[in-house]
C-alpha cells in the first residue's frame, strides 16, 4: 500500500498532463487533415494527411501572407516585455529590498489596476488613439501591452527580489556601487530565474492579446491573433486552416517556454522553501 501511495501523485500528474495536452494534440492532428475530413462528426483518426491547411496559412492559395502579422506580434511582444522589465526591476527593488513607506498599499494599487475589465477601457483608448492619429500603429500596442503587464511584473518580481540577500547588496554599496550597478550586476544575476519567469509570462500575455489589437489595428499593425480571426469568414469556419494557423502562431510561445523551462520552474518556485 505504501508503494501504491507513493506512485499516486506521479500518476495524477501524468493524467493531468495528458488531459491538458490532448487539445493541443487534437489541434495538431486536425491541422493535417483536409477540410472535409476535419468537419466529420465523429472525427476520423485514419483520414489522409495533407499540408493544405499550412499552404493556405502561408498564402499558398493566393491569400494574405502571415509574415507581417507575425513580425508585428514579435515587435509588440519583445519590445513591451523589455520595457516592462526595465520599469519593473527598480520598482520591485524599491518595494522589497529597500521598501518605501506603506509598500503594501503600493502593491495593492498595482493590483487594483487589473480589476478593471479590459473592455471597459477600450472606448477611451480608442478615442485617444483616433484623436492622436495612432490607430493602426504598432507602437501604440507596445505602450498598451507595457501598461497592462507592468502590475503583474512588479508583483512577481517583488517576491523574487525579496529573496536576494541584503548583505550582498550592502557589500556592493560599501564598495562604491551606485544603484544602476547594484541592479544590473548584483540584483539581476541573483534574481535571474525570477526575471526570466516574469519575462516569459509578459511575453505570452502580449503575444496572445486580441481585444485591443483587433480594435486598434487594421492592415499595417495587424498582429498574429488578429490575422488568425481572418480564417473565420461568412463562408463558414475552415477548421483545418484554423488549426494549422493556431499551431504555427503558438510555436513562438512554445519555443520560448521550452527554452526558458528551467528558469521558469526556478523562478516560480523561488522562495517557496526556506
Amino acid at each position: 500500500m505504501r508503494a501504491v501511495r507513493r506512485h499516486v501523485p506521479g500518476l495524477l500528474a501524468w493524467f493531468a498532463g495528458i488531459v491538458f495536452f490532448l487539445p493541443i494534440a487534437w489541434m495538431a492532428l486536425t491541422s493535417f487533415h483536409s477540410e472535409a475530413d476535419a468537419a466529420t462528426n465523429p472525427p476520423s483518426f485514419t483520414a489522409a494527411l495533407t499540408l493544405d491547411g499550412y499552404r493556405a496559412f502561408f498564402g499558398g492559395d493566393g491569400g494574405a501572407s502571415p509574415w507581417p502579422a507575425l513580425a508585428n506580434s514579435a515587435v509588440a511582444s519583445v519590445a513591451s516585455t523589455l520595457l516592462v522589465l526595465l520599469l519593473a526591476l527598480p520598482a520591485a527593488y524599491a518595494l522589497s529590498i529597500r521598501p518605501v513607506r506603506k509598500w503594501t498599499d503600493v502593491l495593492f494599487f498595482f493590483l487594483s489596476t487589473k480589476m478593471l475589465p479590459a473592455v471597459a477601457g477600450l472606448l477611451p483608448v480608442y478615442l485617444f488613439a483616433k484623436n492622436a492619429g495612432l490607430l493602426d500603429n504598432i507602437w501604440l500596442l507596445v505602450v498598451l501591452y507595457t501598461s497592462m503587464n507592468l502590475p503583474i511584473a512588479v508583483w512577481m518580481m517583488q517576491s523574487f527580489l525579496a529573496e536576494v540577500p541584503v548583505a550582498v547588496i550592502e557589500a556592493a554599496r560599501v564598495d562604491g556601487a551606485r544603484l544602476p550597478v547594484v541592479l544590473t550586476r548584483v540584483v539581476a544575476p541573483i534574481a535571474l530565474p525570477g526575471i526570466a519567469a516574469t519575462a516569459l509570462i509578459c511575453f505570452i500575455f502580449s503575444w496572445n492579446e486580441l481585444l485591443f489589437a483587433r480594435v486598434l489595428t487594421g492592415v499595417v499593425a495587424e498582429t498574429a491573433p488578429v490575422f488568425l480571426t481572418g480564417f473565420i469568414t461568412s463562408q463558414g469556419l475552415f477548421l483545418a486552416k484554423v488549426c494549422a494557423a493556431s499551431l504555427v502562431i503558438s510555436l513562438p510561445v512554445l519555443a520560448a517556454g521550452f527554452a526558458a523551462q528551467d528558469k521558469l520552474v526556478q523562478g516560480l518556485s523561488l522562495g517557496a522553501v526556506k
